[in-house]
């Protein structure tokens, strides 16, 4: 766990200015994007939408709330899931390289968290958020790499979604910003 719990509204109104960032580098880089998404249930998703040209950069999202959708949809091993909980980095990669395998794009992310209220548990409590980002290795034909960060944040069950999906572009900005 991180020792540093972040105030949910810290994010407040960043997720637009940073899905508008979004689209534009990766418009400059003629990449694509595709997400996987739960306990933001396709927020992210929607800042991105918002911005003009978005659909020359976005593929589509996976909404998978549940672990059923998470094993259907993008192909979360039941295994991983059992091993490791919903909410943890294991699960966060395999969404977002899921997402990259079924997607095509350039560039996945993913979320999976405990928004609350009543879920939650001693090692991911609410407001504890898995972020991962994955790209396609362009030296390399068929590798890809990926990374994930936790996130523990603060707040109403809505103030925790609106931080992870800012939280999510924000990652996914910074990544991408340094290729």
């Amino acid at each position: 766990m991180p020792s540093i719990l972040t105030p949910a509204l810290a994010y407040f109104g960043k997720a637009q200015l940073l899905a508008e960032e979004v689209v534009r580098s990766l418009a400059v880089r003629q990449k694509t994007i595709a997400a996987a998404e739960s306990c933001t249930s396709g927020l992210a998703s929607d800042f991105i939408t918002r911005v003009p040209g978005a659909s020359k950069v976005f593929w589509g999202a996976f909404v998978a709330y549940t672990t059923d959708a998470k094993i259907k949809q993008i192909g979360v091993s039941e295994e991983l899931i059992r091993e490791h909980g919903e909410v943890s980095r294991p699960v966060a990669l395999a969404m977002a390289e899921g997402a990259l395998e079924k997607s095509g794009a350039s560039w996945t992310f993913s979320v999976t968290g405990f928004a609350g209220p009543g879920c939650g548990s001693a090692d991911a409590p609410v407001g504890t958020v898995w972020i991962a980002i994955s790209g396609r290795n362009e030296k390399a034909q068929d590798s890809f790499w990926s990374d994930a960060k936790m996130f523990s944040f603060s707040g109403s069950r809505n103030e925790v979604r609106e931080a992870a999906a800012a939280a999510a572009l924000e990652t996914l900005l910074d990544r991408i910003n340094r290729t």
